[in-house]
């Protein structure tokens, strides 16, 4: 639980009321009869749990339909399965295994009341569907729809003033020519709402092992060939135009400067300019987009991969002085953070904090047992910093500190390997 010191040491002149009253969390069980659990957040950080609302959907319950893993932690590869839109006024979640979204009105206690759950317009195939990634466009109330398969990775819906969806025709795809089968991870819009960023994992879905551990290397020309995307081809992030309606341009795909270009996530105060990690890639880069939608990244700065590549280092969170970029490492049951120095990146803490160990069942593509560490979220005020780790059936707080290291100060018991996504106030 929260200590004294751990609230005392965050309680500055910088935080404002809301933050001295606490906030709420948010995420989904993605369970078979996928739920919302909604979390009261303390000022020293203390979660706990006040109720669990139905979706209206299905999850894929422990079940990982992208590797076709029976039982796993970050079922899709995905992030941003829960979000909120920015007035705190309704909250939408993903339901990958019915590929269906449900939105969720917001009560001034944190409270949520299910409004609507509509299909994202995509087929289930197989045992589960794959929606996994939400993005809200404001200026023409769209919501963006991201599924790990294709073709039609990308569907819309549009979001009335009462909450109610509407699935439109439209949809985009993060195919090529010579790659028919890519899984994307996440989407984000940037700052101006004029470019959608998507991430991609894998040129083609990893065959399993006898194990049920997934095959990332395969046989092309008679060599072996990595199914990471982005190595070596230099097109593994993809790019689209949004128009004023919402709809999305025709995808232009460019160089991620390493392999898996998996998390794109924005600076707070330079809307030009984002952070972008690496699942096999083993580091985080900074990029820049200019108002013509051109891009450029640097090379990426990788953590300490002595336990074993790749780390997976996936999700991103930014502090909101955006000198801070703590990154989950699914490989390594671990956080590592990194400092944004005005030149660029470098590391601050690796790792930010112990592993925290799953139940041993779990290896990630490294060998290592893991405890599958997912989604993560900072608050605000980016005095506390919130960890799945699905394996380990655990949802961690940690209090930040300047020297990027983080110290564990609250924990709920979840689901079992299933749960995703994050979101709070």
């Amino acid at each position: 639980m929260a200590t004294e010191k751990g609230m005392s040491s965050q309680m500055g002149k910088g935080m404002t009321m809301s933050d001295q009253r606490g906030g709420h969390l948010y995420m989904q069980t993605n369970e078979t009869r996928n739920f919302i659990i909604h979390y009261r957040r303390s000022a020293n950080g203390a979660i706990a749990e006040v109720e669990r609302t139905a979706t209206g959907g299905a999850g894929s319950g422990v079940f990982k339909p992208v590797s076709g893993q029976e039982s796993a932690p970050n079922d899709f590869e995905g992030a941003g399965s829960v979000i909120l839109r920015p007035d705190r006024r309704f909250l939408f979640a993903t339901n990958g295994g019915d590929n269906s979204v449900s939105s969720f009105s917001v009560g001034e206690d944190g409270r949520l009341t299910l409004l609507d759950t509509k299909p994202t317009g995509n087929a289930v195939e197989g045992r589960s569907g794959t929606a996994k990634s939400l993005v809200y466009v404001p200026s023409s109330s769209t919501l963006v729809v991201l599924h790990s398969f294709g073709p039609d990775h990308l569907r819309l819906m549009t979001v009335d003033d009462d909450g109610k969806l509407t699935p439109r025709p439209e949809r985009y795809t993060m195919n090529t020519h010579d790659k028919p089968d890519r899984m994307a991870t996440m989407a984000t819009l940037s700052p101006n709402e004029k470019f959608l960023f998507v991430g991609t994992t894998f040129d083609q879905p990893p065959a399993p092992n006898p194990d049920g551990s997934p095959i990332i290397w395969v046989q092309k020309h008679g060599a072996p060939h990595s199914i990471a995307s982005n190595a070596p081809d230099p097109d593994g992030l993809a790019l689209f135009h949004v128009g004023e309606d919402g709809a999305l341009g025709q995808a232009s795909f460019h160089d991620g400067r390493g392999a898996s270009p998996w998390y794109i996530a924005f600076l707070h105060n330079q809307q030009d300019t984002f952070v972008l990690g690496y699942a096999v890639g083993d580091g985080v880069s900074m990029g820049k987009i200019d108002a013509d939608g051109k891009i450029t990244i640097s090379s990426p700065v990788m953590i300490d991969t002595s336990a074993g590549r790749p780390s997976e280092l996936c999700w991103l969170s930014v502090s909101p002085d955006d000198r801070t970029v703590y990154a989950t490492n699914f490989g390594y049951s671990n956080v590592s953070s990194y400092r944004i120095n005005g030149k660029g990146l470098e590391i601050a803490k690796d790792p930010a904090c112990p592993k925290v160990p799953g139940d041993g069942t779990f290896r990630a593509l490294n060998g290592v047992v893991s405890s599958g560490p997912s989604d993560n979220w900072l608050t605000p005020d980016g005095a506390y910093f919130y960890q799945i780790y699905g394996n380990a059936s655990k949802l961690v707080g940690y209090a930040t500190r300047p020297d990027g290291s983080l110290e564990e100060v609250t924990s709920a018991a979840i689901p079992y390997n299933s749960p995703q996504g994050l979101a709070g106030f």
